[in-house]
């Protein structure tokens, strides 16, 4: 038994050493999760190299750091000057190759600008604004542009914006019409640089769109462009470019006629002084309401007999026909509404000292019956509130009432409160909110000086979100004073009024119009509780956009 015992001992140590060997490498794994990789694919190797002169391959041959894919290819790979037959693009794993289809010119420097296409596979991280330049001859072009593009209104500087250059001998034939053969991509900062360029003439445009098709061909995409061609002769620095939504050339209306035989009308523009008239029926016109956006750019028809199967709507703007839609419906149509409000308290349900309580509803009132209304004032039920009718609006009423600061209030709209024009009621309703203390509020006064007194201005108070709060416009040196408003932070922006409006005007690319210029006040200011404060506001004379 005694010469057991070690080899008994031995037999399961030797046990003991195998299971955590065993269980030990099980454990060892490979790391999990990690950065991610925000890294685009990089050029490794160019066969032939890159700027190589008196080129005379029939390929070429782009090694990368990583597996990519080609995305949209012929839409973002341009050729610059372009062959009557495209190259073909081939991407293998990490090696991309080119074959050109077509006779290359002697002596040109070409530019491959292969704009967003290639991305790695993992991410679709982009390499952005990568080029592949050679020349046939001895010689390579090496002028450059570079500068900036902003946004009008914002005042920002604009990511992914593409910026592009035409020869002006071929401007009014490609503009709009084709993609640019040369391109950038604005980076983060909003800078662009264009490079490898021969000497000539240019027009330059700069361009932000939803579709990435590289063609200025739709109102609602961002444009900008200088008015004056650059003679390029040596590098060219410092272009700035304001990015804006032009003003269409033809006026056009969008409607839309809602489940609720509500019909709605967008403008592709601003109108001076729009209107509506129901032209067929004629019967219908009289009994129509209504209601115009303060933007001047949609407008909202109610119809109280809905006893029709097809209208005629023209559009007029200072009293000229701009434009006649058609609406057609089944006679018996039934229609579905839910007639719903809000309320004129902020965001924190609070409503301003000294306030009525606002009470609109999402169609216009007929009738309503103050009876079947409840407010609450701490629990306490009040009896002496009023309602009246809001005389420039059919949806609204104010509920008068002397509300208390700091006190909490309860509304309650009980069914059939109010009726809408098509005898809809609504259904149980109501809001819970405070009155607000005066403390909670600042007044500010604005003391502002012009550059140039025989020029009009427009001044423009911005809350934190970069909503326009209220407009003021100026001719001269003067003082604007900011009564009541709530504590925060609040930004100025002021609008060169050159044709005199009292508003912002966009620009447009045809017409050669740009956007009337605008200043941001780079200083935000904070209005602090119960506190009057001065500003003075020193406007700079009007950077002028070339």
């Amino acid at each position: 038994m005694l010469n057991q015992k070690p080899a008994f001992f031995a037999k399961n140590l030797s046990l003991v050493i195998a299971i955590l060997i065993i269980f030990g490498c099980a454990a060892i794994q490979k790391p999990q999760g990690g950065p991610r990789d925000l890294t685009p694919p990089k050029l490794l190797k160019a066969t032939p190299a890159n700027m190589t002169r008196n080129f005379n391959a029939k390929e070429v041959n782009l090694e990368f750091d990583e597996f990519f894919k080609l995305t949209n290819t012929y839409q973002e790979i341009t050729m610059s000057p372009t062959p009557e037959k495209a190259p073909e693009y081939n991407a293998n794993r990490r090696t991309l190759q080119i074959k050109f289809k077509d006779t290359l010119q002697k002596n040109t420097t070409y530019v491959i600008n292969f704009g967003k296409a290639i991305q790695d596979v993992n991410e679709s991280n982009v390499l952005k604004n990568f080029t592949y330049v050679f020349s046939t001859g001895p010689h390579i072009d090496s002028l450059s542009m570079s500068g900036s593009v902003i946004n009008s209104t914002t005042q920002e500087r604009e990511k992914d914006a593409t910026v592009m250059i035409f020869p002006i001998s071929q401007d009014s034939l490609l503009f709009g019409k084709k993609k640019p053969s040369i391109f950038a991509t604005t980076d983060s900062s909003g800078n662009f640089s264009l490079n490898n360029l021969h000497e000539g003439t240019y027009r330059i445009y700069a361009l932000k769109e939803a579709s990435p098709n590289k063609i200025f061909d739709n109102d609602k995409e961002l444009i900008a462009f200088s008015k004056k061609p650059i003679v390029l002769t040596k590098d060219s620095s410092n272009i700035r470019l304001a990015l804006f939504q032009q003003i269409p050339n033809k006026f056009r209306v969008e409607k839309k006629f809602g489940t609720d035989g509500v019909l709605a009308l967008n403008f592709n523009k601003r109108l001076a002084s729009p209107s509506v008239k129901i032209i067929y029926p004629p019967a219908l016109n009289d009994q129509k309401i209504v209601e115009i956006a303060k933007t001047k750019d949609t407008a909202t028809v109610y119809m109280k007999n809905m006893d029709w199967d097809s209208i005629s709507v023209a559009v007029f703007d200072n009293n000229k026909v701009l434009d006649t839609i058609y609406q057609r419906k089944q006679k018996k149509e039934s229609f579905t509404r839910n007639l719903g409000f809000k309320y004129g308290i902020n965001r924190d349900n609070r409503l301003k000292p000294g306030m009525d309580l606002s009470i609109t509803a999402n169609l216009p009132i007929a009738s309503y019956e103050q009876g079947l209304m409840i407010l609450k004032e701490d629990s306490t039920t009040i009896q002496n509130f009023t309602i009246t009718k809001d005389t420039a609006s059919t949806r609204t009423v104010y509920l008068k009432y002397r509300f208390r600061p700091g006190r909490k209030y309860q509304l309650t709209l009980n069914e059939d409160a109010f009726t809408d024009i098509y005898g809809d009621k609504n259904k149980r309703a109501g809001v819970n909110f405070e009155g607000d203390k005066q403390e909670n509020y600042s007044q500010l006064t604005l003391k502002v000086t012009v550059p140039e007194p025989d020029k009009s201005y427009v001044v423009e108070l911005l809350d934190d979100q970069k909503n326009l709060l209220r407009s003021d416009p100026i001719t001269s040196s003067t003082s604007i004073i900011y009564k009541n408003y709530l504590t925060g932070k609040y930004r100025i922006r002021v609008v060169y009024d050159n044709n005199k409006n009292g508003r912002w005007d966009s620009g447009n690319v045809k017409q050669q119009q740009q956007p009337e210029n605008i200043w941001l006040y780079d200083k935000e200011l904070t209005l602090r509780p119960n506190w009057e404060s001065e500003e003075p506001l020193a406007i700079p004379q009007e950077q002028v956009t070339l």
